[in-house]
């Protein structure tokens, strides 16, 4: 892996530990799965299925999905066996990578995924 796909993993390993009570676990492979009380709310994701990219997978609505999808196609897609639940992939293997696009995709499925009280403390930076 490159220095640069490494400091990125990092920096995602990095917003995501950053929520309440969030583990990290190994998905396998070169794969983590980003977990609040047992329930998966992102994964990166590197060379799944060999289609060779490195992705951000995590949990919207079906209404943002399919805006994502339709508005960004080059950077987003659906992921395998979990699109019809409301997950999008973002690639984070490109040229540059919009930060706050990523924390805000992040933040929003842990709001979705995690009990009431926990994601009440989550916000949106000012």
């Amino acid at each position: 892996m490159s220095p640069v796909l490494e400091q990125r993993r990092d920096r995602l390993v990095t917003l995501c530990e950053a929520l309440p009570e969030v583990v990290t676990t190994s998905g396998g492979g070169r794969h983590l799965g980003f977990r609040v009380r047992n329930r998966a709310f992102a994964w990166y994701l590197d060379d799944h299925h060999g289609d060779g990219m490195i992705v951000l997978s995590a949990r919207t609505t079906p209404l943002m999905q399919a805006a994502l999808v339709a508005d960004a196609p080059d950077r987003y897609s659906l992921p395998a066996y979990v699109a019809r639940y409301g997950w999008v992939s973002l690639r984070i293997d490109q040229r540059t990578i919009d930060w706050d696009e990523v924390s805000a995709l992040v933040r929003g499925s842990y709001r979705l995924v995690a009990p009431k009280r926990l994601a009440a403390q989550v916000t949106d930076p000012e």
